[in-house]
């Protein structure tokens, strides 16, 4: 067996984790945070946080109940949102972004910013791409 020196085990590793080949976990992960549904859910809780689950419903029309629920649940095994139970008639469910969903919730809030400003823009180029298709 050859020897490897530290460079070529660092290029190694480097090329183990690289997002254009489907079955490097970075290409999955960055399948999940680019999520239309994702994204909406941490820039609300971007803004406002700690949130309860109806509040985010309300907050992201078009989400349906089982969306919303797989997003979360999603969100929490990959540590981006905790979720906190409170024993009460109805139980009251919480959720909130963690240090890393923040930290993702910049990148993310920046987006869709960018979507909200450049649409018009965005929206022009598609007709005139249209009217020559």
């Amino acid at each position: 067996m050859a020897t490897r020196t530290a460079a070529q085990q660092r290029n190694e590793a480097r090329e183990a984790y690289d997002a254009f080949m489907k079955e490097c976990p970075t290409n999955q992960l960055l399948a999940r945070i680019s999520d239309k549904w994702v994204s909406l859910i941490v820039s609300a809780l971007g803004e406002q946080s700690p949130m309860r689950y109806s509040d985010l419903g309300r907050k992201i029309p078009g989400v349906s109940q089982k969306m919303l629920t797989q997003t979360l649940r999603s969100l929490e095994r990959d540590g981006l949102v905790a979720r906190t139970v409170t024993a009460s008639v109805p139980v009251r469910v919480d959720y909130e972004l963690t240090a890393l969903g923040r930290n993702l919730c910049c990148l993310l809030t920046a987006v869709k910013e960018w979507a909200e400003k450049h649409f018009d823009e965005v929206d022009e180029a598609r007709t005139r791409y249209d009217e020559t298709a």
